[in-house]
């Protein structure tokens, strides 16, 4: 609007009267109008910039903010590296100015901004002036965008978010989910020794039930300790996933090596005191059952079902008893 006014003051000249003269205008005097139109220009001016894009030295940019990836120096920043010095920057990161003069602070576009380090030259950066939930909300819905976050990315980042006091809606709104969605991340996550996570990586592809799976097996195993000693013995390079995987089998390996052995399953046969089968007797690892076969015993086996509740209570509390005066 005030670039709008200042084109009217400079090419809009007053109307001229019947004798060709300069007719008086009907506007404020000059001195009332120019301030503010210079002052309306310099906003507009000040939109526009804050809204252009442009090419800003890296090492004006600082990495601030909270971390929205487990790894920004994998092989992946060497590709993106090579396909913008092949074929340019053809998406903009976004910055934001910060407090310090003549710098920016990254809004997203992380890796981007790791790859053009690398390279070297200036890089193609859209600046806005966005308060910290904007610019919050503005990285998680590019990165949802442009490569979805694994879930212990995600988490990482929720836990993250949350220890800098942002509001739970702004949380939703960064990563675009609901609040169990919220509670299901952060759920999984307190359950993962910290060092775990490290060692594994991003593990895209492996979902909040395998996680979890995995956080089970650490009430058994030594989680930290194993993925140590398992991923230490994989190949360099070896993809996140496929560690992850690597660690699992390991675990579950060894929780199974610590179960108790099988008791076999035995049955005796028990007699009455004149002879002759009362019943069964079957034990195994599971289970301990009585059998009474109404064929063999039909008078003892109906009494036995009316009186079996107040029976197996009272052998309880024998045991009890027993129990109690030997400790």
């Amino acid at each position: 609007m005030g670039a709008t006014l200042m084109a009217r003051n400079i090419f809009n000249q007053p109307p001229k009267d019947e004798t060709g003269s300069t007719a008086p205008s009907p506007a404020l005097p000059r001195a009332a109008k120019l301030p503010g139109s210079v002052g309306g220009l310099r906003d507009s001016l000040r939109e526009i910039t804050a809204n252009s894009i442009r090419d800003i030295d890296p090492d004006q940019i600082d990495m601030d903010g909270l971390r929205d990836r487990l790894a920004l120096d994998d092989s992946s920043i060497d590709e993106l590296a090579e396909s913008i010095r092949e074929h340019g920057q053809q998406v903009p990161i976004m910055v934001r100015p910060s407090e310090k003069a003549d710098r920016y602070n990254i809004v997203y576009g992380r890796r981007r901004l790791a790859a053009i380090r690398k390279i070297g030259g200036t890089i193609k950066a859209i600046v806005r002036t966005l308060d910290d939930d904007a610019s919050l909300i503005a990285q998680g819905q590019e990165n949802n965008l442009r490569l979805d976050p694994s879930f212990i990315e995600k988490s990482l980042f929720i836990n993250e978010m949350q220890s800098a006091g942002y509001r739970p809606k702004v949380i939703q709104d960064a990563l675009g989910l609901t609040r169990q969605g919220v509670s299901n991340h952060r759920v999984v996550l307190d359950q993962l020794p910290a060092d775990l996570v490290s060692l594994i990586g991003p593990a895209h592809g492996i979902g909040r039930r395998q996680w979890a799976d995995l956080a089970a097996l650490g009430k058994k195993v030594d989680l930290v300790g194993t993925a140590r000693e398992v991923i230490g013995a994989l190949p360099d390079g070896t993809p996140s996933p496929d560690r992850f995987q690597a660690v699992y089998s390991a675990c579950t390996r060894q929780v199974r090596a610590t179960k108790a052995p099988t008791l076999a399953r035995r049955t005796s046969v028990v007699t009455a005191p004149e002879g002759g089968t009362l019943g069964t007797l079957t034990v195994d690892d599971k289970a301990l059952a009585i059998k009474v076969a109404r064929i063999d015993n039909p008078d003892f086996a109906r009494w036995l079902e009316e009186h079996a509740e107040a029976s197996l209570q009272q052998i309880f509390e024998q045991w009890r008893k027993e129990n109690d005066a030997g400790s």
